[in-house]
């Protein structure tokens, strides 16, 4: 897995690309989110659009970035969330617990409207 960052209205965008399963993937991801908190930002989106697949290990992952972001007084919301991953997120119930976007703009504006 790649990962790259970018800023849009001060909400920080992580885009993954390639497969989430854990090891040094998993490593990258939280310590990105950690970084983010300790600059005192509280607002992120995860974009999947170009993760091809994620395994239990990769949910695990963003449930933990999602914990690290709340426990630190922020957000985290996915955006284009593809069909595979919106089925595994719906077979876990996970489809409950993160806020999903279509679109990262959408998830951005989302901040914006809170």
């Amino acid at each position: 897995m790649k990962l790259t960052s970018r800023e849009q209205d001060s909400v920080v965008i992580l885009e993954p690309k390639g497969k989430i399963m854990g090891g040094p993937d998993a490593t990258a991801l939280r310590e990105v989110v950690h970084e983010v908190i300790n600059e005192g930002k509280k607002q992120v989106v995860v974009d999947l659009a170009q993760v091809d697949w994620m395994n239990s290990t990769g949910l695990g992952i963003l449930i933990s970035c999602l914990t690290t972001m709340k426990n630190g007084g922020g957000q985290l919301r996915l955006a284009n969330v593809t069909d595979k991953i919106k089925s595994l997120l719906t077979i876990t119930k996970l489809v409950t617990v993160f806020d999903s976007y279509d679109s990262t703009d959408e998830a951005v504006s989302s901040f914006q409207e809170a």
